[in-house]
């Protein structure tokens, strides 16, 4: 997917060394400390509890070099940049949000609801405003409407939410223009710079777009809606790419504007709260990380399951498929983080450092680690369920994978031999996304006469369930209670819903949350990213060329057959069929 950019018009309309590549030390002294208000002593509280100050002194690019020089990653032309001016300390700063297709459904449905429960819980700063930018003609109060039709207080449900959501529509505000216009950025810059009435400004853009228009916007964003003198940063959503080279094109083609600091790859799966928890149940418990290596662990499952096809998006879909949708970058990013060695620290490089020798710990799958299905039509309950291909959007002669499930294997020292196997799927019988940790069998059980010849049943297991219901659970082996001796599996349960009374923020409130103070821990690093698709790229090229056929699956059911061979050549049985049973 070669990307044809023309450089920025001028060296007078590129971004200023100050807002492309260096960003305000990040200190309750001499950024946010706005005033005197209860609301940003509230913000600043917020901020300091989330991350260690300390850090933000000396922020480090993806290479780890001061974020006062050019990041050297991937080939870019080293390039000293001016140092950051120095700034009074009561200096006023404002954040202007830019969400870049504005009449989408991804914008209304997840960023401005996201950005409405942050204002609500008081952790956007005082000074804030929200720009949409579209191609769709729109005024500020018809972008007001469609706003609120998806806004909800659901967060403690105060009193006060009528006033919140009316003072948050007040601050969002609407510019139509086209992608590729830098004319039309910079008559959105001179409404940014309006709006934020000389303080120093901090502007991120939410590039809620197809990829192929994703270099126009950040070429026009760069030349002429830039932050002057404070930070600028754009958040990616995927895909990044199709395979290993589309996607090293398209990082390139970013960084001839942006420092990689500045790019925010998300993948809103790392800002779910199970998958954040899963560095601390590790980490945090003496119990687990002993076991944690092949020592214990027999294999280890990612699953995801919709119960539902693709229903509108077909035409998106077809030209992805499963493999690309949910194997290779949600499920992997689970994977790395699961997998992953003890970081050096918290620090956002730490701990995707420790990631990225994961992944390139990893072998390349071959097209007999695979299982590809697609989902047909049938009729069941009285109502009939279309097939892929029978979605008007989907040619009738696709062969793109609906479902697919995969062996996949790290060769180190910790995980030699440990099967790590990963389904996907659409049109399912339901509707999930969990890890299951299958331990090994115990040696010389005492109690093996009383599961039998299927020691399976013996089997300890540890479950992270991401959705829905998030919980985390144990599978162990009890006595039932009584006069003989009969053996039961029950759970050690921890259901969040029963232990916490407060509801589960969206993972896209965490992320963009991180994105506004700078953490970039839970967002893609380019290194990480070819890591990523280097595993998947051969196998998807073979697919294609050999144009292998997919297992065809009724809707609504448990997926391919063939899904099961799959994990008996490994002497594994899924865990989420065990349990559907």
């Amino acid at each position: 997917m070669a990307t044809q950019i023309s450089p920025c018009c001028s060296s007078s309309t590129t971004f200023s060394s100050s807002s492309l590549n260096q960003e305000p030390p990040f200190s309750s002294a001499n950024l946010f400390n706005f005033s005197t208000k209860s609301s940003t002593s509230r913000w600043a509280f917020k901020i300091h509890s989330r991350i260690d100050p300390k850090n933000h002194f000396n922020l480090k690019s993806a290479n780890g070099y001061p974020l006062n020089a050019v990041s050297l990653q991937d080939g870019a032309a080293e390039k000293p940049l001016a140092k950051e001016p120095v700034l009074p300390e009561q200096t006023e700063s404002n954040l202007s949000v830019t969400v870049v297709g504005a009449s989408g459904d991804l914008a209304k449905k997840k960023i401005f609801p996201a950005l409405f429960a942050l204002f609500y819980e008081d952790c956007l700063p005082p000074n804030f405003i929200i720009f949409g930018y579209a191609r769709t003609k729109m005024t500020d109060e018809e972008l007001r409407e469609m706003i609120s039709r998806t806004l909800t207080c659901r967060i403690d449900k105060r009193e006060n939410c009528g006033d919140k959501m009316e003072e948050f529509l007040q601050r969002c505000f609407y510019h139509s223009g086209q992608y590729d216009s830098e004319e039309h950025f910079a008559e959105l810059d001179k409404k940014l710079k309006q709006k934020e009435e000389g303080k120093l400004s901090n502007r991120l853009f939410y590039l809620s777009i197809p990829p192929n228009i994703f270099v126009d916007v950040v070429r026009c964003a760069s030349c002429k809606a830039s932050s002057g003198n404070g930070w600028t940063r754009v958040i990616v959503e995927k895909p990044f790419g199709r395979d290993s080279e589309s996607s090293g094109e398209l990082t390139r083609s970013l960084k001839q504007y942006l420092a990689e600091d500045q790019i925010f790859r998300i993948d809103h799966y790392l800002g779910k709260e199970l998958v954040e928890n899963l560095s601390v149940l590790r980490f945090s418990n003496l119990v687990f990380e002993p076991l944690w290596s092949r020592n214990y662990i027999r294999n280890v499952q990612f699953i995801f399951s919709e119960d539902f096809g693709t229903e509108g998006r077909g035409g998106y879909f077809d030209n992805y498929g499963i493999i690309r949708d949910i194997m290779q970058n949600h499920l992997l990013q689970i994977l790395a983080l699961f997998a992953m060695e003890t970081p050096v620290s918290l620090d956002a490089e730490d701990v995707r450092n420790e990631k990225v020798k994961v992944l390139r710990s990893m072998r390349k799958l071959r097209l007999e680690d695979v299982v590809i299905g697609q989902y047909k039509g049938q009729s069941k309950g009285g109502k009939t369920y279309l097939g892929y291909t029978e979605d008007p959007t989907v040619p009738n002669d696709s062969l793109t994978p609906t479902f697919a499930a995969a062996a996949l294997f790290i060769d180190n020292a910790r995980w030699d031999g440990v099967p790590f196997l990963m389904k996907a799927g659409k049109a399912l019988n339901t509707r999930r996304a969990e890890i299951r940790v299958q331990f090994r069998h115990v040696p010389g059980n005492l109690y093996k006469r009383n599961f039998g010849m299927d020691m399976d049943k013996a089997t300890n297991e540890l479950v992270l369930r991401v959705q829905p219901d998030e919980a985390i659970y144990l599978k162990i082996n009890n006595k039932v209670p009584g006069l003989g001796m009969r053996l039961d599996r029950s759970d050690l349960n921890l259901l969040y819903k029963t232990r916490y009374s407060k509801e589960i923020s969206d993972a896209y409130e965490r992320l963009l949350l991180d994105a506004i103070e700078g953490e970039r821990r839970l967002f893609i690093r380019s290194d990480e990213l070819d890591a990523a698709w280097s595993i998947f790229t051969p196998l998807l090229k073979e697919l294609e060329t050999k144009k292998i056929t997919p297992e065809l699956y009724p809707y609504g059911s448990r997926g391919p057959v063939g899904t099961h061979y799959l994990a008996a050549e490994y002497n594994v049985r899924w865990g989420d069929l065990a349990e559907d049973e």
